[in-house]
């Protein structure tokens, strides 16, 4: 099977150039309590216990707040480190791209806040099997940490992209616990690229189920309400109908913004007829995404812009180049 999709990466990469960061974790100590022997006495200490003790603040997304929709639009770009095939977050000097990223948000507003995106493309389909015969690798921690560090200098969430090959979706997003604990971390689900035994990548489309993306939401969901994060986004990246099946198996979860995003390539009349069909039936919680392609969009035409793309119906809740 072979079409324009699937061709853009049949020759598939693995990341390098990885950076260190030096991580930092803050603790807290605890309190003693003296018995006075007054009355007056232990007044005193209390107020002054009360007066230094302040409650931590809940942890919010940038810019402030702790649900995404409906108040903001998602904006960004995805990649990759050195790896311009991926995204464009993967050409040149990661803090740059963003830059030039962020120059664009104002556009994409239309009466919401725009709540900037950087999707990194964390477990990488391989073409080869590797040791454990999964055809995928993942991004070093230093790498994570660097997207992090930067997506934070400019008030972005993080996505972390899953391109799973014969991995499960599961296996991957635990392997991130410790960065999905912090508040500005979701995942993106990259379904087109998970295949099933005898199945290679870039050979076949793969597919996930709606109970697989739920497998997901839940634990996410169970992340959230443990350690009393604001919402979490996980999109899930549909190329055609195929991609998802089973779409019954979704439910809607506590603390998890899902949205559905709308990856077909081509010109404005060919992806608005794959997003039509693509989004058609799905439950009003499993929010509309678009994606834009620089290099094979063009092909075929004018990139879509931004008025194009908002007078879609419905009007797309996050929005991704690559």
């Amino acid at each position: 099977m072979s079409s324009p999709h699937v061709s853009r990466r049949t020759a598939l990469t693995t990341a390098a150039g990885l950076i260190g960061v030096a991580g930092a974790s803050a603790c807290s100590g605890g309190s003693t309590t003296t018995e006075g022997s007054s009355a007056a006495k232990n007044t005193a200490s209390s107020s002054a216990t009360s007066s230094t003790t302040t409650a931590k603040p809940a942890p919010q997304l940038p810019g402030g707040g702790r649900t995404i929709f409906p108040a903001n639009r998602l904006f960004g770009w995805c990649g990759a480190p050195n790896s311009p095939a991926l995204g464009q977050l993967g050409v040149g000097d990661l803090g740059t791209e963003m830059d030039k990223m962020l120059k664009d948000a104002p556009q994409w507003g239309d009466g919401r806040t725009v709540l900037p995106v950087a999707e990194l493309i964390a477990t990488v389909v391989q073409a080869a099997p590797g040791r454990d015969g999964l055809y995928r690798t993942r991004m070093a921690d230093t790498v994570i940490d660097t997207w992090l560090a930067e997506a934070r200098k400019h008030k972005a969430l993080l996505l972390l992209n899953i391109q799973p090959g014969r991995a499960k979706f599961i296996d991957e997003a635990k392997a991130y616990e410790k960065w999905l604990v912090e508040p500005d971390v979701g995942l993106a689900l990259d379904p087109e690229w998970a295949i099933g035994p005898g199945q290679r990548p870039g050979r076949v489309f793969g597919s996930m189920t709606g109970a697989q993306v739920d497998e997901v939401a839940a634990y996410l969901s169970g992340l959230v309400k443990k350690h009393n994060l604001p919402e979490k986004a996980l999109i899930v990246h549909v190329l055609r109908t195929s991609i998802l099946t089973a779409p019954e198996g979704m439910k809607q979860r506590p603390g998890v913004a899902q949205v559905k995003s709308v990856d077909g390539i081509g010109g404005r009349e060919a992806k608005t007829g794959t997003y039509n069909r693509v989004m058609a039936g799905s439950p009003p919680w499993f929010r509309p995404g678009f994606k834009l392609f620089y290099s094979e969009d063009a092909k075929a035409g004018p990139l879509m812009t931004p008025k194009e793309v908002l007078a879609l119906s419905p009007k797309p809740d996050y929005v991704l180049y690559e």
